[in-house]
């Protein structure tokens, strides 16, 4: 199969664009190369075989307009590409203008390919759309994480996103699910986390205040179910910093375990909530406020709870108390 122009049997030579100037050859590799996995994409590079100017280069090099970028051959299955193409057709699309898109990610659909997984959203996305010339995501949402996810369709719009999000100027709002009484209406947490790899290799965050990076979460009560067995306290979280798995890790920490959580949370309790109608983890990311990248003009987007989740809450028994 040939993706983007390119012979999956010949080597290719390519010239890099304007639009591609200044992002690493690996995001390069990714978006060029449509359908192959990630896994691949750096297994080339690793080799040797992708040459940046007629050199080897790690996949934190950057490439500039007019750059030489060397191609090995590479395959991958035509199905595969409708299939990511279909996909990304299924997900709503919450605002879009010239400069970016705004998607409603659903839970279990992984944002990119990788650690086992092909196709991810932003490949489905450049599947769907062949001739975007740019498609990279502004953040991340864990897997079983849903809600609102920025992509940007023009390199000078992700730069100032990214300088957004550096500066704090995002405004990013979760709803999350605990076991447990919330007694505050509201409360700042401020606990450092530390990311590690376990023996398997999976990536974990821990509370360290020796080594960890500061990370910081407000969270506001918005309704709780304290007859409920267990009682049971509905969130916003708003996140003051971006940290790998920071809502998870600071409500697990703090003995509030999040329902559905498969890495930190109860595992027992994940079960039962399972058998009860509860099959997902009840993280949503549920608004998002910033300033457009390009225009002066504030963007307000919200995403109302998932059907699952709000099935769920309506199942529970009557509420105690709704903050607006």
């Amino acid at each position: 199969m040939v993706m983007s122009g390119l012979r999956s049997d010949a080597v290719a030579k390519l010239s890099v664009g304007e639009e591609s100037a200044g992002q690493r050859i690996d995001n390069y590799l990714m978006r060029l190369l449509k359908g192959v996995p990630k896994s691949h994409v750096y297994r080339i590079l690793r080799s040797g075989e992708v040459r940046l100017n007629g050199k080897r280069i790690g996949p934190d090099a950057r490439v500039s307009t007019g750059d030489t970028v060397r191609v090995p051959p590479v395959r991958t299955a035509e199905v595969t590409s409708k299939g990511s193409a279909s996909l990304a057709q299924r997900v709503r699309v919450a605002y879009e203008d010239d400069d970016l898109l705004v998607v409603d990610k659903p839970a279990g659909l992984a944002v990119h390919g990788g650690s086992g997984v092909a196709h991810g959203l932003i490949e489905s996305l450049r599947a769907a759309r062949p001739h975007a010339r740019f498609l990279e995501l502004v953040h991340r949402l864990d897997r079983d994480t849903s809600g609102l996810l920025i992509v940007a369709k023009r390199r000078p719009a992700l730069t100032e996103l990214h300088r957004q999000l550096r500066e704090g100027e995002v405004d990013k709002r979760y709803l999350v699910l605990v076991r447990g009484y919330w007694r505050d209406d509201k409360r700042t947490v401020r606990l450092a986390l530390h990311k590690f790899a376990t023996r398997e290799g999976e990536r974990r965050v821990r509370v360290d205040d020796d080594v960890g990076r500061e990370a910081s979460t407000t969270f506001r009560r918005v309704q709780t179910w304290r007859d409920h067995a267990p009682p049971l306290t509905l969130l916003e979280a708003e996140l003051l910093t971006g940290r790998t798995h920071q809502i998870r890790v600071h409500l697990s920490h703090l003995g509030f375990p999040l329902a559905g959580d498969d890495k930190y949370g109860d595992f027992e309790w994940n079960r039962i909530l399972s058998k009860s109608g509860l099959k997902r983890m009840f993280l949503h990311a549920a608004g998002l406020v910033f300033v457009h990248p390009v225009r002066d003009a504030t963007i307000a987007l919200q995403s109302p709870l998932p059907v699952e989740l709000e099935r769920y809450l309506e199942a529970l028994s009557p509420r105690e108390i709704r903050v607006e």
